[in-house]
C-alpha cells in the first residue's frame, strides 16, 4: 500500500486502531515495528497476512467496540495458529487519538517523499504495460513522453511528463533513480541512456533493445567519450525469457528493478 493511501485512510472520521508488531524474535511474516491501521470498516497496510494479521485484525475491532484503549497480543507463529515461521511475535494495538493520527500522517509522508523515483521514457506499449506495474510498487513512477497520445492512453495511477525535453527531467531526477529508456526513436534512447549513465548516481539505467543495440550503443558512447556504457542494462528483463509481450516485458523489468533497488536499500522503509 502507498503512502499516500495510508494517509487518505488515517484522515477518515472512523476510530482507527494502529497495530504494530512491537517485538519480533525468530522468523515472522514482516519485520519489527511493521504497521497497519484497523477501522470497524477497513484497514490499511499490513503486518504479513495470514492468521497472525486475522487475529489482530479481530483483536483491534474488539478493542474498538468495547471503547478501550490499548492491548497487547503475544503470539507463538506455529501450528497452533496454523503458521509455520517458528518465530514469536508482541502485537501493540492502541486506538489513535488526534496526536497519534497526525504523527502516523507525518511518518506517511516522509515515507511518500523517501520513495525512489522512476523514469519510464517512452510511452508506447510496453512503457504503459511497466507503468501498470510499478503504479503498485513503493516507488514514485513517472511516464515520459513528447507525444500526448501517446500518454493519454495510460490509464496507470502514475506522474505522467509530456515534454519534448526529456533529457532534461533526466538530469533534474533525485539521486538514486531508475532510468528505463524506450522510446519511439533508437538516437533518442542512446541521448536518454548517455544522460541517465553520466549522472553517476542512479540506481539502475536500462535501455530497451538486444545484445546487437547494447553494442551500438558501446560504440557511440566510446565515440562521443561521452559515458561508460558498463552500467547500463540492455537489453531489459532478460530473465531467460524470450516471450516479446509488453506485459511479459514489464513483469521481467518490474522484477529486475526491485531485486537492485531492494538490494541496496533504496526503498524507503514504508509503514504498512
Amino acid at each position: 500500500m502507498k503512502p499516500a493511501d495510508i494517509i487518505a485512510f488515517l484522515q477518515s472520521d472512523l476510530p482507527v486502531v494502529e497495530v504494530s508488531l512491537a517485538r519480533v524474535r525468530g522468523s515472522s511474516p514482516r519485520e519489527q515495528g511493521a504497521v497497519m491501521y484497523v477501522s470497524n470498516a477497513g484497514m490499511a497496510g499490513t503486518i504479513g497476512g495470514g492468521q497472525l494479521e486475522y487475529m489482530a485484525l479481530d483483536e483491534a475491532r474488539k478493542l474498538l467496540k468495547s471503547n478501550g484503549n490499548a492491548a497487547i497480543m503475544d503470539v507463538p507463529l506455529g501450528p497452533e495458529i496454523g503458521q509455520c515461521c517458528g518465530g514469536r511475535v508482541e502485537i501493540s494495538l492502541s486506538v489513535m487519538d488526534a496526536h497519534a493520527r497526525a504523527a502516523a500522517t507525518a511518518r506517511a509522508a516522509a515515507d511518500a517523499a523517501a520513495l525512489p523515483h522512476v523514469y519510464v521514457l517512452g510511452a508506447g506499449h510496453v512503457g504503459r504495460a511497466l507503468v501498470n506495474v510499478f503504479q503498485h510498487m513503493p516507488v514514485a513512477c513517472h511516464l515520459v513522453d513528447s507525444r500526448p497520445e501517446e500518454l493519454g492512453m495510460s490509464q496507470a495511477d502514475v506522474a505522467k511528463s509530456l515534454t519534448a525535453l526529456p533529457e532534461s527531467l533526466v538530469r533534474l531526477a533525485p539521486k538514486g533513480s531508475v532510468f528505463i529508456v524506450l522510446t519511439h526513436d533508437h538516437a533518442l534512447d542512446f541521448l536518454l541512456a548517455a544522460e541517465a549513465l553520466a549522472r553517476g548516481d542512479a540506481a539502475y539505467v536500462g535501455m530497451i533493445g538486444s545484445a546487437t543495440k547494447r553494442s551500438k550503443f558501446t560504440s557511440f558512447a566510446k565515440a562521443q567519450e561521452c559515458v561508460d556504457a558498463q552500467a547500463l542494462v540492455c537489453p531489459i528483463g532478460a530473465m531467460g525469457s524470450g516471450d516479446k509481450r509488453p506485459e511479459v516485458i514489464a513483469a521481467a523489468v518490474v522484477a529486475e528493478v526491485m531485486a537492485v533497488l531492494t538490494a541496496t536499500s533504496v526503498v524507503a522503509p514504508v509503514t504498512s
